[in-house]
């Protein structure tokens, strides 16, 4: 039986390779996207597109009724991955905008995931995959919005993964550092709705900001998109998945530095990222 995977957040970057490369090792594959338009360029590529935006339960709802129904009510995989950032200082961060990106970036992500157990728990198994970040563990100035939902995306999904011991369903957390992607551009686009920076006492650091993202040369470890799938293949296609992947250098060198610094010495290294 072919198997089947539900990925969201595939109009580009992470997700959009994710989606070829699992259809091209013959997984039916379902690219969600919250656009209509994007999704509309990904049926165009040849995938199965229904949308999902996370910050919408009515598509929630929808776009998995889709997809069940296409499959018969089966899903061997759910990817989830859509997410953005807000880039600024806390205190200049609106509560508004806090409560945004928890909604995009965690609460349809919840919705999705108990939308999906039942329907693995009735076939005995299951892969569930969350897309977290470095800064899902090591938090990391201007990205508070962020860091805040990937602490908590960490700890749902660590309590996930201890609660579906035995059920025969899997659960792991992909960690990646820098990828290429629109997620620097999109950022902007977040940061220019809730911020304001003109008001702000720390107007000359944000213009040091804005210079960044005119910046389009990519980060020192930056890498592909596909080293992220490479994880992923193996969190849905391996006997024993992993209960974490960790992607690019800054992810396996936070990740030891969080074992073995004091925070203190962390607090110095990573007010300098």
């Amino acid at each position: 039986m072919t198997r089947s995977i539900l990925i969201t957040g595939c109009s580009s970057g992470i997700g959009h390779d994710a989606a070829h490369a699992l259809k091209a090792r013959g997984w039916r594959v379902f690219a969600s996207c919250r656009r209509d338009e994007d999704c509309a360029r990904l049926r165009s590529e040849g995938l199965v597109s229904p949308r999902i935006d996370y910050e919408d339960g009515d598509s929630i709802a929808a776009g998995l009724a889709e997809v069940l129904d296409a499959t018969g009510g089966r899903l061997d995989a759910l990817y989830n991955n859509g997410a953005y950032a807000i880039p600024g200082l806390l205190e200049d961060l609106p509560v508004e905008a806090l409560r945004a990106i928890f909604e995009a970036n965690l609460f349809g992500w919840h919705d999705l995931t108990r939308r999906v157990l039942p329907v693995m728990r009735a076939a005995g198994a299951g892969r569930i995959v969350q897309c977290s970040s470095v800064l899902g563990f090591a938090a990391a100035p201007w990205r508070g919005a962020y860091n805040a939902t990937k602490f908590a995306l960490e700890g749902l999904t660590d309590t996930l993964r201890l609660e579906l011991a035995g059920t025969g369903i899997e659960v792991s957390l992909i960690e990646p550092g820098p990828i290429t992607s629109r997620f620097r551009v999109n950022g902007r686009h977040q940061f220019e709705r809730w911020i304001d920076w003109r008001a702000s006492p720390h107007r000359a650091q944000y213009e040091r900001l804005l210079a960044r993202f005119e910046n389009t040369t990519p980060d020192r470890w930056e890498m592909p998109p596909a080293a992220v799938t490479a994880k992923l293949i193996h969190a849905v296609e391996a006997p024993r998945p992993r209960a974490r992947y960790y992607v690019t250098v800054p992810t396996h060198l936070g990740g030891a530095a969080k074992r073995l610094l004091p925070t203190r010495m962390m607090d110095r290294i990573l007010s300098k990222s």
